[in-house]
């Protein structure tokens, strides 16, 4: 591992970020060179995937399942890096290990995670019939938590002023496409796959009950004392410190935690701190148009 970060960090001395377009979704170029075995990535049945579109708690819903998978071994949780024992198929971080490479070497059953659009995702998944775990995240709190994110990621574009980036993430024009077209397409799907689709808001709200239907979904048997510890594990406080879930263990070079940390606040409602009262005019005009008709609608405070 410190080898592969040793040649991370030389390697990010002359990175330039340029994001390219699959099928008009806008994606890392490292993405692109690899995209034919991205797309033609092979799932086996037992894999559990997590989908999710950036910043939607992911990195949270991976630490759950993943508890929840080893029965709430917290020790065996922290074998490695959140990005090394779930693989993330659509990142080529190179010159570290592809997400591709770590998930071929991977024993069964397998933990995944992807940002793709329900389109670009490999057909093996839903060929393979396996369980994926999309979580959603209102889009308010998703353009917050994403600007920081683009400001302290050296691999994504910068975001530019907050002003800039309101009119850049309404458009659909930030790395892994549009808000609306991700949340919509999986939620189309979700009903003729197997898909559990959950809302980070509802996480937040009531994180035990939500637990529960991941357990059902999984097919797990797990007792409330494992509950407990795995709630109490996956806690906003607990990951802020687990360096295997906080991305520290990345150099500030990838990853610039003075920037932003990159566990940052995890609430609900962090964008009225935000939003400026023509900003949210606009958006609203905007959601209303774009959501209509979907039957998915969102909490932005509890």
């Amino acid at each position: 591992m410190d080898e592969e970060i040793n040649k991370l960090i030389e390697a990010m001395k002359d990175f330039e970020v340029k994001m390219v377009q699959v099928e008009g979704i806008p994606l890392p170029e490292s993405t692109l060179e690899i995209w034919d075995q991205i797309y033609n990535f092979q799932a086996r049945e037992d894999d559990i995937l997590i989908a999710t579109y950036p910043k939607a708690g992911t990195t949270w819903v991976q630490e759950i399942v993943d508890l929840m998978l080893l029965e709430g071994d917290v020790e065996k949780s922290m074998r490695a890096p959140c990005f090394v024992k779930v693989p993330f198929i659509d990142l080529n971080a190179k010159p570290m290990k592809s997400g591709l490479d770590l998930a071929n070497d991977m024993e069964s059953p397998r933990l995944l995670k992807t940002h793709l659009p329900i389109q670009l995702l490999p057909p093996s998944f839903l060929d393979k019939k396996v369980k994926v775990v999309y979580v959603a995240r209102n889009a308010k709190d998703c353009m917050v938590s994403y600007f920081y994110f683009q400001m302290m990621n050296k691999g994504l574009p910068d975001p530019g002023t907050w002003n800039e980036y309101f009119s850049t993430f309404l458009a659909g024009d930030v790395p892994w496409g549009s808000w609306f077209d991700h949340v919509i397409g999986w939620w189309k799907a979700k009903d003729s796959h197997q898909i559990l689709y959950m809302f980070y808001e509802d996480l937040i709200e009531d994180p035990k009950r939500e637990h529960r239907k991941l357990l059902k979904f999984l097919g797990k048997d797990l007792s409330d004392e494992v509950l407990e510890k795995i709630h109490h594990h996956t806690s906003f406080q607990a990951m802020k410190e687990n360096p295997m879930a906080n991305y520290s263990v990345l150099p500030a070079v990838v990853f610039d935690q003075s920037v932003s940390p990159f566990m940052r606040k995890g609430k609900v409602g962090d964008w009225k701190n935000h939003f400026l009262v023509a900003q949210n005019i606009v958006f609203e005009e905007e959601y209303k148009k774009r959501m209509e008709g979907s039957g998915l609608s969102f909490r932005t405070q509890l």
